[in-house]
């Protein structure tokens, strides 16, 4: 068997053949076409992807009218405010008068938003007063307490039971109340939503 030059060693042969080893790999993985190109392959999409989630809730449905500037009925985003429902109607005009709507006040379903014009005779007792139905999920008891037919008693009631319980699902959840029977059930119905 021939000696080896005395410079190449067998160590140094060792490091020579890893080194090229390295440098292949480093070289062919660079080298693909696929590195460097964008995915083209269809995501496997897994059972729990393909299950849709529920569809949301359509927002409340609302009516504004008055010194607006294009006056309508308006679907808003789910606890949307009565600014949001101005804006919708084109803003307010030059007449409005703004100081005595809350502008801030979270609107519901079937509500009437009247933006009333300077000079114009104020709207009668309890019209401007009553922004729209009672929401039985989040009113407190003083708003309940305003409701046609409930007294203290039964407001604290309804707290009591929506405290246990959690949100209204429905108008007829109020019959789990005490004190709540199907005659005070139908005077209410038309005041409140779930």
């Amino acid at each position: 068997m021939d000696r080896l030059h005395p410079w190449f060693t067998r160590t140094r042969a060792a490091y020579l053949g890893a080194a090229l080893v390295m440098a292949a790999a480093g070289w062919w993985l660079t080298a693909r076409p696929s590195a460097h190109a964008p995915r083209t392959t269809t995501p496997v999409m897994s059972p729990m992807a393909t299950m849709a989630a529920p569809p949301a809730a359509p927002g409340p449905l609302v009516h504004v009218v008055g010194a607006v500037r294009r006056p309508g009925v308006y679907r808003l985003r789910s606890g949307a405010r009565a600014i949001a429902a101005l804006r919708r109607a084109g803003g307010a005009t030059r007449r409005a008068d703004l100081s005595g709507l809350n502008l801030a006040a979270q609107v519901v379903d079937g509500q009437q938003v009247v933006v009333p014009q300077r000079g114009a005779s104020p709207a009668p007792p309890g019209a401007a007063a009553s922004p729209g139905p009672v929401r039985l999920s989040t009113a407190t008891a003083a708003e309940l307490e305003a409701l046609d037919g409930i007294g203290p008693a039964i407001a604290a009631r309804i707290v009591d039971w929506r405290e246990a319980n959690g949100a209204f699902g429905s108008v007829d959840d109020l019959l789990d109340v005490p004190g709540i029977g199907e005659a005070k059930l139908e005077a209410l119905r038309d005041q409140v939503v779930p």
